[in-house]
């Protein structure tokens, strides 16, 4: 027998049954979730209200949904803004909306928390059904992976391509090698890049888990909130978020440090899971050209080669990641527009869109800083 269920905190969820469908995606673990709730990140105040769909059979979890009403489209990283103003001179109400998605994290994984088609398929038929009983605009889908794609599409979600920057370990044995495979220009430019850096006094160290200190991780929020604050802007995250995540799940997090006469002066926090290191959080506290490059992007590389992690995601857009290895990768995102008018004028947007992405990846790939193999 199968019953569907809507809950509104994962207190209501055994962690080990969410965790068994949500794979080994950190940032899809039942703790990581449900520190975004607890520690005031993501809830109704900030515009972030749970509603997790829950799926049973005969009583087990078979299938869940993280599920989201917002006000607003902030923290997101598909952009819908264009949306919202059309909605708005018709004199409609866009939001709220409801968003499938991690808050706050643009990065690629499963939405639909199922191990079948079926039951994948039946979880994406139930968000559609709550949206239309709540009588709101519209239901998308965020950064679902490839393998929620067909579901969605036969449960007639409009789907639309976006690109990112990944780096792919080619079994590298040494950064050298790494480099190696590049060609003359960007190896070249990414050598003298590291001597100035070097020749300036800056050195690294990679924390690891508990090797994170109270103090570092203070210095570390300090720098993050410093580059919102640039940008005229608040921070999403707070100081006790990261404090309860390295203290539930310190395997998960890699603190990338530079120093300077042995005082740090920038921080990148990156998240460990499923094969991959995913490059999410920067600031510094001193300006030394291409230090941002090298905390972000190339120290990351380097410890994914030493420590044979097979993928590096560089985090939302950012052409400039393709000089330092990182290639286009396809993304996704998957929307239902309850009022036919819209959902046809967006559709017909979506496939212009679909059309010049094709040709923006085609260019970036052009633009590849690995030397061709000639046939």
């Amino acid at each position: 027998m199968e019953s569907l269920e809507i809950v509104n905190s994962l207190n209501d969820v055994n962690v080990d049954d969410w965790n068994a469908l949500a794979g080994l995606n950190p940032f899809l673990q039942h703790c990581f979730l449900k520190a975004l709730a607890d520690t005031g990140c993501a809830t109704t105040k900030t515009g972030w209200t749970q509603q997790f769909i829950l799926l049973r059979r005969d009583e087990e979890l078979v299938g869940a949904v993280p599920l989201y009403l917002k006000t607003h489209s902030r923290g997101e990283f598909v952009f819908d803004y264009a949306w919202a103003e059309a909605y708005e001179r018709f004199g409609l109400p866009y939001y709220p909306k409801a968003v499938v998605a991690i808050p706050f994290t643009p990065v690629s994984g499963p939405r639909l928390l199922a191990k079948t088609h079926h039951d994948k398929s039946a979880l994406a038929k139930a968000a559609i059904q709550y949206t239309k009983n709540l009588g709101i605009s519209s239901l998308h889908v965020l950064f679902p992976e490839e393998s929620d794609l067909q579901s969605l599409r036969e449960a007639g979600y409009l789907i639309r391509k976006g690109v990112q920057f990944h780096w792919n370990n080619n079994n590298y044995q040494n950064f050298n090698e790494f480099l190696s495979s590049m060609n003359h220009e960007k190896r070249k430019k990414i050598r003298q890049a590291r001597k100035k850096i070097t020749e300036s006094g800056v050195s690294f160290s990679w924390l690891y888990g508990n090797q994170i200190t109270d103090e570092y991780l203070d210095y570390f929020y300090h720098c993050y909130s410093k580059t919102y604050a640039e940008h005229s802007s608040q921070p999403y995250l707070s100081h006790n978020f990261f404090q309860r995540n390295l203290k539930i799940s310190p395997g998960s997090m890699l603190m990338i440090v530079a120093l300077l006469n042995g005082k740090p002066i920038a921080s990148a926090l990156n998240i460990l899971g499923g094969g991959c290191l995913y490059g999410r959080y920067w600031g510094c506290t001193e300006f030394i050209s291409g230090l941002h490059f090298e905390t972000c992007y190339l120290q990351a590389i380097e410890y994914c080669i030493q420590n044979k992690i097979e993928v590096f995601e560089g985090g939302a857009q950012g052409e400039h990641k393709i000089a330092r290895g990182l290639i286009p990768t396809q993304t996704f995102s998957a929307h239902w527009i309850s009022d036919r008018r819209f959902s046809d004028a967006i559709d017909q947007f979506l496939n212009e869109e679909s059309n010049a992405m094709k040709i923006y990846v085609k260019e970036l790939e052009a633009s590849t800083p690995f030397r061709r193999i000639e046939n």
